[in-house]
């Protein structure tokens, strides 16, 4: 009987806003990366979200060298492109140790913590008041 060798994968959570990127990284001779069932190009309609997706590795240049495999939840476009980034970031890490002082340096391990300010009893917005008259 022949031995079923199991393809070891690493497992990181990326967050960015309200978007959660559960990233599997799996070392291998053929690049792909799978997001939600569907190619990168696919999911990501915009350049610009493409481009963030794929940043740590093009900043490494380890491009080609890992199927990645990631399951986005809530947020919008770029929210889940930066969540991917932070994600796949993570997981080279794990991969190996070496790479952390790089990725630190470009900043792409810190976890964004921008979000939208809630809005507030009375106002418009977060901030903006009604139009306010003396008289």
């Amino acid at each position: 009987m022949p031995t079923e060798e199991k393809t070891k994968y690493i497992e990181t959570v990326g967050r960015r806003k309200t978007a959660v990127a559960r990233v599997r990284l799996t070392p291998s001779s053929k690049s792909s990366c799978v997001v939600n069932g569907k190619e990168l190009l696919e999911y990501f309609r915009t350049d610009e979200a493409r481009r963030v997706a794929g940043e740590a590795l093009i900043a490494l240049n380890l491009p080609g060298k890992f199927k990645i495999t990631a399951t986005i939840k809530g947020g919008g476009g770029s929210g889940q492109a930066e969540a991917l980034r932070h994600g796949v970031a993570r997981a080279l890490i794990i991969y190996d140790t070496e790479l952390r002082k790089n990725l630190k340096k470009i900043g792409f391990l810190k976890r964004d913590p921008r979000a939208k300010e809630r809005r507030k009893f009375g106002l418009k917005k977060a901030r903006k008041a009604p139009q306010w008259s003396k008289r």
